[in-house]
């Protein structure tokens, strides 16, 4: 099938042009995976032209739930995101949001002007979908999930990542697995920041050092 897209399309936008096409195939076309003259693509990867792009389930099979990955520079949208993971069969869902601190009390009390946050792209986006397989093997019953990082120059009290899992009853793990998505977030995925505050600039160094099979 052909399809045409603007100049400098990326994947993220042909999900929109052919959901829009196809509603009814909405929920797979969202956690499709793609590929870009047969390698693997990423939504910010921009289409080259008369590309051969394939869309296809999870390679490790799925279980026919969403799961949202994206890491953006666009603002978080929470209503969006609890839309995206919520299903007929759903009755809970749990988000953690983490956010910029104007102010750390923690150790030295100091303020921070804003943070600027980068990422290793298709890397991240590839451990954000592990983490998400992660949750599904902890707790069976976790219907969606979404796992998403903003990234760029960010104000305090701007939320800078959003982890939501949704189930059918609360008691299933949502809890649980909303706060094991942020924890290995922060181990495996290759996301950084640097600090800017009235006294300089620092780059922060996370603690965990990743394992061989993380």
């Amino acid at each position: 099938m052909a399809v045409e897209v603007p100049e400098g399309a990326a994947v993220a936008d042909l999900r929109s042009i052919l959901t829009q096409s196809h509603p009814d195939a909405a929920a797979v076309l969202t956690t499709a995976l793609v590929s870009i003259n047969r390698e693997f693509a990423f939504d910010d990867d921009v289409l080259p032209a008369n590309a051969e792009v394939a869309l296809f389930p999870p390679v490790s099979g799925g279980s026919g739930f969403p799961t949202i990955i994206h890491v953006t520079e666009e603002i978080l949208d929470f209503d969006d995101l609890l839309a995206k993971i919520t299903l007929p069969t759903t009755g809970a869902a749990c988000f953690f949001s983490g956010m910029v601190r104007g102010v750390t009390v923690r150790g030295d009390a100091h303020e921070t002007i804003r943070l600027e946050y980068e990422a290793y792209t298709p890397m991240a986006e590839a451990k954000m979908r592990q983490v998400a397989v992660e949750i599904r093997e902890r707790w069976p019953e976790i219907e969606g999930i979404a796992i998403v990082q903003r990234i760029g120059i960010l104000d305090p009290m701007t939320p800078t990542v959003l982890i939501g899992c949704s189930s059918g009853h609360r008691d299933t793990g949502v809890f649980e697995a909303a706060r094991y998505g942020i924890d290995r977030l922060k181990e495996i995925v290759p996301i950084w920041k640097k600090e800017i505050s009235p006294t300089g600039e620092v780059w922060v160094e996370g603690e965990y050092i990743p394992e061989r099979g993380d």
